[in-house]
């Protein structure tokens, strides 16, 4: 009797500590933009699987630098869709794994509301000192920003006025703290506002290339159940409406 006691007590002792020791924590890099729907999208896979995420967030093109130079994440949620098969190319990750899943919008945004026509009339013809965008040369929002101003034949006039942020999120700064009057930033980041309060024009889809944000499973993450189960949780229905509510469009693949 003593024995089947002493068994008892080791199972209750030992039968709580299972389930987390199955749940495993995924490395995630995420473009500075997606860092707030990620967060979200995190509570509700912890919820789902129990896994958990450890979210390191910069602009696309620092993490692709990081990752080129060995960072050890598992999964990379980029901005756009050429970093992520460049690292497939590279044969730092799935190549098979890569999938769209959002579509950023471009919006041009500012606190203030004195503007007030369209705008493409206050890009040419506003009363502004400073635009911030993202820089092109490391952030995808910084690309399609750069197209948009090309596009209205701006690119040249506004170029002395530009402030560049490393990020979008960086960007979104410049604009909230008054360092630039206005700033082409992430339709998603103007959501997080408490009020809606200022100025905003979403930028037509015409003027820039669709800004397809891909998600890709890395080499570190291959052999990870909890990394394939979140790109998998990615894709589902849930995953979308939280993208969809947080100011993206969804993947144009998420079926894949």
């Amino acid at each position: 009797m003593r024995s089947i006691r002493q068994l008892l007590l080791t199972l209750a002792i030992l039968l709580p500590t299972t389930g987390p020791l199955k749940a495993a924590t995924v490395n995630v890099a995420v473009a500075s933009n997606f860092n707030t729907t990620l967060q979200r999208l995190a509570v509700a896979f912890r919820r789902e699987s129990g896994h958990e995420l450890r979210i390191s967030s910069a602009s696309t093109g620092k993490l692709y630098a990081q990752i080129v130079q060995g960072a050890p994440y598992d999964i990379f949620l980029a901005a756009d869709a050429d970093r992520p098969q460049r690292l497939a190319l590279l044969g730092l990750a799935v190549a098979n794994s890569r999938f769209t899943y959002a579509q950023g919008q471009l919006l041009l945004w500012s606190p203030r509301s004195e503007f007030t026509d369209e705008g493409s009339e206050v890009l040419a013809h506003g009363g502004f000192r400073h635009l911030a965008i993202a820089n092109p040369k490391t952030a995808p929002y910084g690309v399609a920003a750069k197209q948009t101003l090309e596009s209205l034949g701006l690119w040249a006039i506004l170029k002395p006025r530009l402030v560049r942020g490393e990020n979008i999120g960086q960007t979104f700064q410049y604009v909230a703290t008054g360092a630039a009057d206005l700033g082409l930033v992430s339709h998603s980041q103007a959501k997080t506002l408490d009020n809606e309060d200022g100025y905003r024009w979403p930028i037509p889809a015409y003027l820039h290339s669709p800004i397809r944000q891909q998600a890709i499973l890395l080499n570190r993450g291959a052999d990870k159940p909890g990394a394939i189960a979140f790109l998998t949780f990615l894709k589902t229905d849930k995953a979308a409406e939280l993208i969809v509510e947080s100011g993206y469009l969804t993947g144009d693949d998420r079926s894949r």
